[in-house]
């Protein structure tokens, strides 16, 4: 059994693999005390103010002298994040991945883009018809044809009493659900006389009534719920209709996330990802990646991967702009990591983000997305939202997401409106939470060939794409949040 590891042949830390106690030997260096599993001890004297190097790059700096073999973390590492900064537009040269070879069954729907559902959808335009959106989706699920997958609502509290760009990033978000290729029918359901009412979110929107796409305000029928099944009925008799067909990788569009992170998610899950990541775009297929404020402390990496100029200026534009969000509250930009971070192994924001990029793999940036902005094409596109799980795994949705890959050291059983597939960092939650976690990324630390996780994780995802249901599908987990 691996005691630790050192992931950069520049660090001046390692991360324990298991609890270790002091006076043990790892890494050549014996500990100086107890090292929680996850976390970091020095493997070199560690001057006041040096910095503390891992993932090859710095994650803050030394609070205080550190010896070797001396537990690192919040005691005696603090972060060097501060305000907006300038860039240098300094391009890498690629480092082209093999691509994947692969098929799935899908559903290919008129706009081109393919869905790995077959679903019908209710999307409330204001909070006060949530409940009905609710009543009648439950009723419409009960009685789905064969071939309809689910009927499902996704309520939430906005829509009225929003003004600007509030109600903007509301109206672009909702519409991405509409345009979703995983609904095969959806159903606006508005009540009349909110500020986002049916005219107002189309006018917004660009979106017009079709075969697919039905609008209802609750207070212009007399029986609400009479005229709204009868939608979804008509809804789900086109659905039921559609058929899985091959598709091959170009139709694929992934959300890259992670959520309760700890000290094994950058060296186990994400890396994971990041090699699907490689391939995926490799093959013509299309990757997001978000959580914004969990790029500060690595966007140079990110930077120095951007396709041209103008993408650069646009990554730049999308770190400050988010960091001067913060600034305009008064809030500092390196308010990560969480408390369960920080239990897991994670100290600053440099090296949560550090981390959090590894599912992005060494693929170039082909694109920079706004919040409810669809995926232009394929490659690795950054998307913006924050960090915060369900408001970031929403804005991977209305971007066109079909399949979220979230990687996670703490669990959790939340979903989205597309299947979210949970990948444990370490054998132990995978082990504890078998109903919250669809692949065990554990394995990696312990010498399992990155080659052999791919293979495995790869045919979990096609299964997926295909029809097979995620821990959160089965669970009913399926939740939206708006930024």
């Amino acid at each position: 059994m691996l005691d630790a590891k050192r992931i950069h042949p520049r660090d001046n830390v390692a991360v324990a693999l298991r609890e270790l106690c002091r006076g043990e030997r790892a890494l050549d260096v014996t500990l100086s005390c107890d090292v929680p599993a996850g976390h970091k001890f020095a493997l070199v004297s560690i001057a006041l103010g040096e910095d503390v190097v891992k993932y090859g790059c710095p994650i803050g700096r030394a609070t205080k002298a550190i010896g070797p073999g001396e537990w690192v973390h919040s005691h005696n590492l603090a972060t060097k994040l501060s305000g907006q900064q300038a860039y240098a537009y300094a391009p890498e040269e690629p480092r082209p991945a093999p691509p994947l070879r692969a098929a799935f069954q899908g559903y290919l729907r008129p706009d081109g883009r393919a869905g790995i559902r077959n679903e019908v959808w209710v999307v409330p335009t204001v909070g006060c018809v949530n409940r009905i959106a609710q009543a009648l989706a439950a009723k419409a699920h009960a009685r789905r044809p064969e071939g309809v997958d689910g009927v499902y609502a996704f309520p939430h509290p906005y829509g009225c009493s929003q003004l600007g760009q509030d109600q903007a990033t509301t109206q672009a978000l909702l519409a991405g659900l509409c345009r979703h290729p995983n609904a095969g029918g959806v159903l606006v359901l508005g009540l009349g006389c909110e500020n986002n009412n049916v005219q107002a979110f189309q006018e917004a929107t660009g979106l017009r009534p079709s075969e697919r796409l039905r609008f209802l305000s609750a207070q212009e029928v007399a029986d609400e719920e009479q005229a709204g099944l009868e939608a979804l009925e008509a809804l789900m008799a086109l659905a039921a209709g559609d058929r899985r067909q091959s598709l091959d990788l170009r139709y694929l569009c992934l959300g890259m996330k992670c959520g309760g992170s700890d000290g094994y998610s950058g060296i186990s899950a994400n890396p994971l990802l990041g090699a699907l990541a490689d391939g995926l775009c490799a093959a013509g297929g299309s990757c997001l990646l978000t959580e914004v404020p969990e790029m500060f402390g690595a966007e140079e990496l990110l930077m120095a991967r951007c396709a041209s100029r103008e993408i650069f200026e646009q990554t730049v534009e999308l770190i400050n702009g988010f960091k001067a969000y913060f600034g305009r509250y008064g809030q500092p930009v390196y308010e990560n990591p969480s408390p369960g971070n920080r239990a897991g192994g994670i100290t600053t924001l440099e090296e949560k983000s550090l981390g959090c990029v590894q599912k992005g793999g060494s693929a170039p940036v082909r694109g920079v997305l706004s919040l409810g902005q669809a995926v232009g094409g394929p490659g690795l596109q950054l998307l913006c939202a924050p960090g915060n799980d369900l408001v970031s795994s929403t804005a991977l949705c209305a971007s066109g997401a079909q399949l979220l890959l979230f990687t996670t050291g703490r669990g959790t059983p939340f979903g989205a409106p597309a299947p979210v597939l949970k990948l444990a960092s370490n054998s132990r939650l995978a082990r504890a939470k078998p109903h919250w976690v669809d692949y065990d990324a554990g394995p990696l630390l312990q010498g399992q060939a990155m080659e052999q996780a791919l293979a495995e994780l790869l045919a979990l995802v096609l299964e997926t794409a295909s029809g097979r249901q995620t821990c959160s599908e089965r669970m009913g987990c399926r939740e939206i949040a708006l930024f």
